[in-house]
């Protein structure tokens, strides 16, 4: 069962909700959306099943991914096994700690984070769907990671083995520089530093093999029992603080286009509930098979990158069989 937000990425570029956002391959294109279900079509071919899609939007991009997916009928997938749900807004703070006006006059708001899928899927009625259809487990993944195993049989029999409660893909990290987060345990519980705050000196640390001590990514792979899903929907995560850009409107009533970062944006990310629970399941994987984000216009992490990493992983597959 997947599920995840289908984010709009200002960095990245791309105006539009990103799951719209179309890759050219070798043998034709396709859209992020249309690479998931791909995915899934291929696993319920293969275990005799319909896997029901879960998808999180926010107010900004709902409208237009609900749109996107009826104009191109859902890519073949039956429409009775997608179930679409908001998450939550917070308010953005400038620099002075004062709230923002938006172009339509209201306060200007942003998601809430990746973090806030638990509360909204409790909120929206997603849980109840859920118990409704009798789902046990849930893959919860971003958009935008076109190798992403969105039915991960093998982390799926690790963490039921393990008699774990959530699971986790990682990768290890390219650099001390990579913009990701990292695994690393707190009194005694696993949970994920975030790139931002993770001090420059520390990410550089290398053990006696030379391995990066604090190089375990987070790669947003993440597996939970429905059990597990239920707890973390009753609790509220940390926030986190990053400084980002946006417009406004000033006391005047001009659209103000700022040409650096000027606000403060209050986030919850979804690995801080991994520190609900004793301890979690953790699978190393390949960043050759599970790792191709794609996240920034050029170089690493862009489209150019990981449309690479994803044609060289399917024609070694065929090459297999």
């Amino acid at each position: 069962m997947q599920q995840w937000r289908a984010d709009r990425e200002q960095g990245f570029g791309y105006p539009k909700a990103k799951g719209t956002y179309k890759i050219n391959f070798e043998n034709g294109s396709k859209y992020l959306f249309e690479i998931i279900i791909d995915t899934l079509k291929r696993a319920n071919n293969q275990y005799n099943v319909i896997i029901p899609w879960y998808i999180m939007t926010s107010n900004e991009n709902n409208e237009e991914t609900v749109s996107f997916l009826e104009k191109n009928d859902y890519f073949g997938y039956p429409n009775e096994y997608v179930y679409i749900f908001k998450q939550e807004n917070l308010p953005l703070l400038d620099e002075n700690g004062k709230l923002l006006i938006d172009k339509n006059g209201l306060i200007k708001e942003n998601s809430n984070g990746n973090g806030g899928i638990f509360n909204s899927m409790l909120k929206k009625g997603a849980i109840k769907d859920m118990d409704k259809r009798g789902i046990e487990w849930l893959f919860i993944g971003s958009v935008d990671n076109i190798l992403q195993k969105h039915v991960d049989v093998l982390l799926l029999g690790l963490t039921a083995s393990k008699d774990k409660q959530i699971g986790t893909r990682t990768v290890l990290k390219r650099s001390p520089e990579e913009r990701v987060g990292v695994l690393c345990k707190q009194n005694k519980k696993i949970k994920v530093i975030e790139y931002t705050e993770l001090p420059d000196d520390i990410a550089r640390i290398t053990d006696e093999n030379g391995e990066l001590v604090f190089g375990e990514s987070h790669i947003m792979c993440n597996l939970f029992n429905i059990n597990a899903v239920k707890r973390a929907s009753t609790k509220e995560l940390e926030y986190h603080v990053a400084l980002k850009k946006s417009n406004y409107l000033d006391k005047d009533g001009h659209l103000v286009e700022p040409k650096k970062e000027n606000v403060y944006k209050f986030e919850k990310f979804i690995f801080d509930s991994f520190k609900l629970f004793d301890d979690i399941a953790i699978l190393r994987g390949k960043r050759e098979e599970d790792f191709a984000p794609v996240k920034n216009k050029k170089g690493e992490d862009s489209p150019e990158t990981a449309k690479k990493l994803y044609e060289n992983y399917w024609k070694k597959r065929k090459n297999m069989i």
